[in-house]
């Protein structure tokens, strides 16, 4: 995160690079059970962002050493396609990618019901197709809808925004520009219906009021991301009852 300010992130009519106010969000558009080999999946575009998760399980562990006797071991991977940004990524799990599918992992797992399963493993695959700032934020919010989607029971989705400081202004939902040249970055994550904070993460320098003004911002955002979170998963429920009843229609004429 870059201490140097750049006036070239907000105009003078208060508005960002990309045309938006100071508590806008990105557009946003989720699909669930995009993947017919996965248990449970969602795709999340988050801005330019591109992201896949796609949900294992509860299945056997292996290797089976591994195994909890009270409750099942959760796993997660973050990683970014080779394409997903500007220069090729080297397809190696970088130290970075580490990092953030343990973060994703933490954020997740307090609403997963894990003691229901023991003896048995999860496993997340999260894979960033595109790349454009807040990319732990999506994938988070996409994990927890392939959870959901794969049957698994959860007190609840998680999900997760960020808030930031660019020019000196508090804003959410930083894109890659504004988390580059900005000064700083706050990634939240919550349980919406509890208001657990599962995820609280800073990096940048901000003041005690500009720290709570940006989490709130952020807590507001990710609010309204649980609203599309929801909507995603009637739509996808939704559209089989349609299906399934087709099937039962069809029956009854032959």
């Amino acid at each position: 995160m870059s201490q140097t300010k750049s006036k070239r992130l907000i105009n003078e009519e208060g508005l960002r690079i990309d045309g938006r106010k100071f508590d806008e969000l990105r557009p946003i558009k989720i699909e669930v059970g995009t993947l017919e080999k996965a248990d449970g999946s969602a795709y999340i575009e988050w801005g330019k962002n591109k992201i896949l998760a796609a949900v294992y399980g509860p299945r056997e562990v292996h290797p089976r050493h591994l195994a909890l006797p009270d409750r099942t071991l959760f796993r997660c991977r973050y990683h970014m396609a080779p394409f997903s940004t500007e220069e090729r990524k080297s397809p190696a799990p970088s130290r970075r990618e580490i990092e953030l599918s343990k973060v994703i992992r933490e954020a997740v797992e307090p609403a997963i019901f894990t003691e229901l399963f023991p003896r048995t493993a999860i496993d997340v695959f999260i894979e960033v197709l595109q790349s454009d700032g807040g990319t732990r934020c999506a994938g988070i919010t996409a994990t927890s809808l392939a959870l959901a989607d794969a049957g698994i029971p959860l007190r609840d989705l998680i999900v997760a925004c960020a808030a930031g400081k660019i020019d000196g202004q508090i804003v959410l939902d930083l894109d890659n520009i504004e988390d580059q040249k900005g000064e700083a970055d706050l990634p939240v994550a919550i349980s919406p219906r509890t208001g657990e904070i599962t995820l609280l993460q800073m990096d940048g320098i901000m003041s005690r009021e500009e720290y709570e003004k940006a989490l709130n911002l952020a807590i507001e955002g990710c609010r309204q991301v649980y609203a599309m979170q929801q909507e995603a998963l009637k739509r996808k429920y939704a559209s089989e009852e349609v299906g399934a009843k087709g099937d039962d229609e069809g029956e009854g004429l032959s």
